[in-house]
């Protein structure tokens, strides 16, 4: 399942999720359910965003799927990368 990095701006805090591609979490109350995180002092309904990470932009960039977007023979190699 894909890992995602959600910023909330009330909390300052990133935290990393994983979810389906179909899932956008939008409350910080939704994120820390995904993550098994407690909410502590900032309310449920704050808002949070996707951030997007360098690890996602190289795999739009490459167009392949996977972790970071490699493929066999993209960068790695016949024997991939480990990811």
């Amino acid at each position: 399942m894909p890992r995602y990095d959600y910023h909330c701006p009330a909390s300052r805090r990133i935290v990393e999720t994983s979810h389906s591609m179909a899932v956008t979490l939008r409350t910080w109350g939704e994120l820390c359910a995904s993550a098994g995180i407690d909410k502590g002092t900032t309310p449920a309904n704050s808002p949070v965003e996707r951030v997007i990470s360098p690890a996602m932009l190289l795999g739009a960039r490459r167009g392949s799927g996977g972790a970071g977007g490699h493929s066999h023979g993209s960068c790695c190699g016949e024997a991939g990368c480990g990811g």
